[in-house]
């Protein structure tokens, strides 16, 4: 059978040829170890903005549209069957991407050394030689915020995934605050991109 037929074995395809690489080409179980936080910190982050990008270059013109074109099919297959599980690996991604960069960031930053309750203080007040990491992790803790506090509470009522019923008025005010709150990481994202690569690329 073709794993390529199958989303977890596609996914166990990717681990293993990037095992291969670690192994055939880098410092084997060490620098896989090393590198380890950092490599899932990446893999996360790309699914958190891949979605986000998504929903923002995608999705909401996509709805858009079907919604202006009452002769054509209308929205309610993605607002059923995609959105629901996009946003439930969007919020998911952003909490591992926000957990693994904190894990690396503490790992990177010298292990325990000069951490109070896990957090690198030179590093979050702009001081040292990572600082570029410490603006990319507020940009990151800012953009995790967004998705749990304002987002992802405000998708629910518009979905009717609360298992509520609301008003126009309500679901109004849910999709403008879902909108800026998408729009500002979507905008707060590529200096956060900026920052992820920086302290490697000589910044």
């Amino acid at each position: 059978m073709n794993p390529l037929l199958s989303i977890k074995g596609t996914i166990a395809v990717g681990f293993i040829l990037a095992l291969a690489v670690a192994f055939g080409m880098g410092t084997g179980a060490d620098g896989l170890k090393a590198a380890g936080m950092v490599w899932l910190h990446v893999m996360a982050g790309v699914v958190w903005i891949g979605l986000l990008y998504y929903f923002n270059f995608v999705q909401v013109p996509g709805v858009g549209a079907a919604l202006a074109n009452p002769d054509g099919p209308q929205p309610a297959a993605i607002n059923k069957y995609i959105a629901p599980t996009a946003l439930l690996w969007f919020r998911m991604a952003a909490a591992v991407t926000w957990l693994t960069g904190l894990s690396a960031l503490v790992t990177v930053g010298g292990g325990m050394q000069g951490i109070h309750l896990a957090f690198t203080f030179n590093d979050f007040s702009f001081q040292g030689p990572m600082a570029i990491i410490g603006m990319g992790a507020w940009l990151g803790t800012i953009m995790l915020f967004n998705v749990w506090v304002l987002i992802w509470p405000n998708q629910k009522k518009i979905l009717g995934l609360d298992g509520m019923s609301h008003d126009a008025d309500t679901i109004a005010r849910c999709k403008k605050v879902a909108l800026l709150a998408s729009r500002t990481n979507t905008a707060l994202s590529i200096p956060m991109l900026l920052c992820m690569v920086g302290f490697a690329h000589g910044m």
